[in-house]
């Protein structure tokens, strides 16, 4: 069975991205969320194997929702998505518990790398 994931960007144009990518690379994206408040609860209905989740976004950010997600499941897989220039944020992102990081513009190879690296 194809492995599920959630993805969560405040930029549509990214989602279709990121969502272009896994397709293509047989993950089966079972749900998108536009900030981190709608992350929280998209991952309680649907339960993905995995979230790739943008820093900066409005109503909640993304670390604020990884540490909800990792209240709610010590055990969920998350990778942060950030622009460059944002590495504090990064180790902030590690240290409450993200699997992994990939930067924008995404390259297709090194989400697939992460993604990967982050379900075995």
């Amino acid at each position: 069975m194809a492995q599920s994931i959630l993805i969560v960007d405040d930029a549509a144009f990214m989602r279709m991205m990121i969502k272009d990518i896994l397709s293509k690379n047989g993950f089966d994206v079972v749900g998108e969320a536009q900030d981190g408040a709608q992350a929280v609860e998209k991952y309680k209905e649907l339960k993905p194997d995995l979230v790739t989740m943008d820093i900066t976004m409005p109503e909640m950010d993304g670390i604020t929702a990884l540490k909800q997600i990792k209240e709610m499941n010590s055990e969920a897989k998350i990778i942060m998505c950030s622009a460059m220039g944002q590495q504090a944020m990064v180790i902030d992102a590690i240290q409450a518990g993200a699997k992994d990081f990939i930067v924008k513009p995404f390259q297709a190879d090194r989400v697939i790398e992460a993604i990967q690296k982050a379900l075995d």
